[in-house]
């Protein structure tokens, strides 16, 4: 124990010693700010008791006092703009007490064990993480829902939602015993005060990238971030050390609490966020795409987690692990905090509304394989005929006409007669997309037309979307931003020759639904699938590359041939 109180003193100390050397920074500026105006003071007070007098010095004196005169001004205003900038706030989702009253117990008993000040209130963050934010800026304050109580200026706890739905309650308590003990450290006056500083700091330097500034307001913002900039590199070392200080600190101080859990608890972050990971970009990302979020991510993330284990055949140690109580229990409403937390995923990582629209709505998992996959795959489809009809493609003889899956394979392998005619999309202000590497002939084109248009939606997309303001009409973002989204864009955007194999992929798939009796299916892990006689086909994905990059439609054929598949027939489009 007692190496325990050494190395927590140690860690505040040096945390306090960062903190005192940002604050000197803050004193710095102040006397270089000062300097003139005080030696305009001493040529003043030598003037008038005749010790410094003659025209050089009455000159000198006017000048100098002039300059400090400026000085003074313009620091009062950088000064006044650094105090008023809203720091960036996290978008979360609020906890109010009446919401999860057995969380807040559990959050103020690790408290009161740590003895540090409780956290002032409990959000969640669609993310695997938690950490504490201070929220005490009169901003956030006059912003923030009377539902949710705070304390004296403690910083709001954080928590990554799928940590509830995974975690059992006693691995839950273990993580946030060392984010909780950072109240402590949070709660010294000098800390806090360099902390403050520092944030002003951070807002003011991005206050010139804020859109819809006059040349004036821009020119003014462009000069204090330059400022503020100056004085963030003669903080940044002291301020990266300072928080190393108060991770120290608290993770000394918490080690008292469920130590032993902890180190098997943190094995379940890390699993969390591959699950997490993986339900965001291969189920949530293709819903979002169709304009639809799927309204329970977090309840997903345990399914997709069972099925990883499962795979990994580490189910008997997982189900004995699952019978214990789940941290999602500690809330009085989980359904709707999932929804709330699985609408704000989307927001962050898509870029979707913050608000539920005719053409953004909800989806079940329930409902998902036939309102997401299936209208995926046959939206997909309908676009793939589309560019071919504006290319002019026209079937070879002996294969009828129609959006077939013949069509394209013909066409792709080189066998299709395009007849050039004008595009029916118009002129459009998206960039030409490039050919992408390794796909010649006419798929390339075909890439291209399935780009172009792929980025005309999204550009319409993105003109028809308008921002939720402040509820108090300011012109800064509410807590869910207004920022340009996605915040966290999940995947870099797809080469044109990716959309094509995907747009084939969905063309084959469509094809099977129709003529061979498939289904469409949902893998809790790789997102949608095809469903042949119950059981998941897996080997398309080569076959398809194989068409799209080489050229040779033969194993995509003799795939169709096994799985009984016409080619010929067509599909219906939506």
């Amino acid at each position: 124990m007692s190496g325990t109180v050494v190395g927590e003193e140690a860690g505040a100390l040096a945390a306090r010693s960062r903190a005192l050397a940002v604050l000197r920074v803050r004193s710095r500026a102040l006397a270089l700010v000062l300097l003139p105006a005080a030696v305009a003071v001493v040529l003043l007070v030598g003037g008038f008791t005749g010790r410094i007098g003659g025209g050089p010095w009455d000159v000198a004196r006017w000048v100098v006092a002039s300059a400090a005169v400026v000085v003074l001004l313009a620091a009062a205003a950088v000064a006044a703009v650094i105090a008023r900038a809203r720091p960036a706030v996290s978008p979360t989702v609020p906890l109010a007490p009446a919401a999860a009253p057995d969380l807040y117990r559990l959050v103020e008993d690790l408290a009161d064990r740590m003895d540090v000040p409780a956290p002032s209130a409990i959000a969640l963050t669609p993310d695997c993480d938690s950490w504490l934010e201070d929220r005490t800026h009169r901003a956030h304050a006059a912003r923030r829902s009377p539902r949710v109580t705070t304390g004296d200026g403690a910083p709001v706890l954080v928590i990554g939602s799928p940590f509830l739905w995974w975690m059992r309650v006693a691995e839950l308590r273990a993580v946030l015993a060392p984010v909780v003990a950072g109240t402590g450290p949070s709660a010294h006056p000098d800390i806090a005060a360099a902390r403050r500083f520092l944030r002003g700091l951070d807002a003011a330097a991005g206050l010139a990238a804020r859109p819809g500034l006059g040349p004036v307001q821009g020119l003014g913002s462009a000069a204090v971030g330059r400022v503020a900039r100056v004085l963030l590199r003669g903080c940044r070392d002291h301020a990266a050390e300072m928080e190393r200080g108060v991770a120290a600190a608290a993770s000394e101080r918490a080690q008292a609490v469920d130590y032993g859990l902890r180190i098997v608890a943190q094995e379940q972050v890390g699993l969390a966020y591959a699950g997490w990971d993986r339900l965001l970009t291969r189920v949530a990302l293709p819903a979002w795409r169709m304009g639809r979020w799927p309204s329970r991510l977090d309840a997903g993330v345990v399914s997709a987690l069972t099925e990883l284990s499962r795979r990994d055949r580490l189910a008997e140690g997982f189900a004995s692990r699952l019978g214990e109580r789940p941290a999602c229990d500690l809330l009085e409403e989980p359904g709707a905090v999932d929804e709330a937390a699985s609408l704000l995923a989307a927001r962050l990582f898509h870029g979707g509304p913050a608000e539920i629209g005719p053409d953004w709505s909800p989806v079940d998992w329930q409902q998902y394989p036939e309102e997401v996959v299936d209208r995926k795959w046959r939206t997909e489809a309908a676009r793939l005929h589309r560019v071919l009809d504006a290319m002019g493609v026209r079937p070879s003889a002996g294969l009828p006409g129609g959006p077939t899956l013949a069509r394209v394979m013909e066409h792709i392998a080189g066998g299709a007669r395009a007849v050039p005619r004008p595009s029916a999309a118009g002129p459009t202000d998206v960039p030409p997309v490039p050919e992408a590497p390794g796909t010649d002939g006419p798929g390339a084109a075909l890439a291209a037309g399935i780009s172009a248009d792929v980025a005309r939606e999204e550009a319409a997309r993105e003109r028809s979307a308008t921002p939720p303001r402040a509820a108090d009409g300011a012109d800064e973002p509410n807590l869910w931003g207004t920022d340009p989204l996605p915040l966290v864009p999940l995947q870099p955007p797809r080469t044109a020759r990716e959309l094509l194999a995907d747009h084939v992929t969905a063309m084959v798939c469509c094809a099977a639904v129709d003529t061979a009796g498939a289904t469409p299916g949902m893998d809790w892990l790789d997102g949608p699938a095809l469903l042949i006689n119950g059981e998941r086909r897996t080997d398309l994905g080569a076959r398809v590359l194989s068409l799209v990059e080489d050229g040779d439609p033969e194993p995509l054929r003799a795939w169709l041939a096994s799985a009984g598949v016409r080619a010929e027939k067509p599909i219906r489009l939506v």
